[in-house]
């Protein structure tokens, strides 16, 4: 579909909203941007070509984003999505590699539909699932290319002493195979400050990232993990370090400062804890690390979802707003804060390049149906996703009441794919 033959303006709600790849520029045009400015915006190529004020870019095919705000699109920093969906599974789990990768595509495609049009996912290797459930994973990001970007964690349980020799090997088979970042939970081995060196010599050697699972509840143990992670590229997380949260201030914000200087991004799971780090959930691992008093002490904090109706969490949205919304409602940060815990901070502790609403940059966008960041977190259901410049997702919510004229007359807000105010 040429740019020379005006299109008419789509509904995100229609059909065929965005041509196919190699077919020209898509014009997203009537968006308002968090700052209140409402333009359009064209794509080409994977990137923003262009942000001009409403109606003055050149026609082309078009999505109308007439009641929608248009952001940088979030990512998912830390999922689990090979043990996704199973809490009414109704007996052990399968761990297969098909069911592996049917799980983990309903689960990515889950969140893609929220906006997340990348997620780093953990998967345990060893034990008697072998590599079986990372197989699967790779799997599906194969299958996924081109909706959405997945990369894997590998996550060992034991990695020092005779008990850790295999694990440690099959974290080599791990890298080998395609797993781009490792992971694991040093609080579980008997020697955490060794299989933190295990961990942190291995990614130096395979220029691998590192992501691994801790309550924080031992400063001392965050203070040498610091120590030790100063300076790898390309870069350390931890997370959910709930247990922050329950010390003393002075202590949390001592060891807040150590992470800060080492460069360690922490992750926050404000749903609660995916378990792996041992709590339990609704118990004493629940809690969710101490956002404000991380950021002051000069911590990069960013937010995921964690489990997805699994043995540890039997509900769950895998909504990175969600997320962004529980912080802004516990008063951790300012709901614009929030949605950047979800988006560019997460993208940036996953190592993907910045987005701005902007020319040159990638387009990787979410837009919601609302006004502003705060009321998109709140009640934003209806939602277009763009990545690699396409439209890969579109969700459509409306809202009905029984006494039409009533609500008409008073003018509420309501989502609706046609007509009606934004909520």
């Amino acid at each position: 579909m040429p740019d020379s033959q005006p299109q008419p303006a789509r509904s995100p709600d229609g059909d065929a909203a965005a041509p196919p790849p190699g077919e020209g520029a898509l014009v997203l045009c009537g968006a308002r941007l968090a700052d209140g400015r409402v333009v359009d915006v064209r794509l080409s190529g994977g990137r923003i070509e262009a942000v001009g004020t409403a109606g003055s870019l050149a026609p082309g095919p078009r999505v109308d984003l007439t009641g929608y705000v248009l952001l940088p699109a979030p990512a998912e920093p830390h999922a689990h999505l090979d043990t996704a969906l199973t809490a009414d599974a109704g007996g052990p789990v399968p761990h297969g590699v098909e069911d592996v990768q049917r799980r983990t595509t309903e689960a990515a495609l889950l969140q893609l539909g929220h906006g997340a049009t990348a997620v780093r996912t953990h998967v345990r290797v060893g034990d008697v699932a072998g590599l079986r459930a990372l197989e699967g994973v790779l799997a599906a990001r194969r299958s996924l290319r081109g909706l959405t970007e997945l990369s894997a964690v590998a996550v060992p349980r034991l990695l020092t002493g005779v008990a850790g020799a295999d694990g440690l090997a099959m974290l080599r088979d791990a890298v080998g195979m395609g797993a781009t970042v490792i992971g694991g939970c040093p609080d579980l081995d008997p020697d955490p400050t060794g299989y933190v060196e295990t961990v942190l010599a291995l990614a130096a050697e395979h220029g691998c990232a590192v992501d691994l699972h801790t309550d924080g509840a031992e400063p001392a143990r965050l203070a040498r993990l610091a120590a030790m992670a100063g300076g790898l590229r390309p870069g350390v997380a931890i997370g959910p370090c709930g247990a922050l949260a329950r010390l003393p201030r002075d202590q949390a914000a001592r060891a807040g400062q150590q992470l800060a200087a080492a460069g360690v991004t922490v992750v926050c799971l404000p749903q609660g804890d995916c378990g792996v780090a041992g709590g339990a959930r609704g118990g004493a691992g629940a809690w969710c690390a101490p956002v404000r008093l991380l950021r002051a002490a000069g911590v990069k904090v960013a937010a995921g979802s964690g489990s997805l109706r699994d043995a540890v969490n039997p509900v769950g949205r895998g909504d990175p707003l969600e997320a962004a919304f529980l912080l802004a409602s516990h008063g951790e940060l300012a709901p614009e804060q929030a949605y950047e815990a979800v988006s560019g901070r997460a993208r940036a502790m996953m190592g993907l390049p910045e987005v701005r609403v902007e020319a040159g940059f990638p387009a990787e966008l979410l837009a919601v149906r609302g006004r502003a960041v705060a009321g998109v977190l709140s009640l934003g259901y209806s939602r277009l996703v763009v990545h690699r410049a396409r439209v890969v997702a579109r969700t459509s919510a409306v809202r009905e009441y029984g006494d039409v004229q009533a609500t008409v007359a008073l003018d509420l807000p309501r989502q609706s794919p046609r007509g009606g105010d934004p909520s």
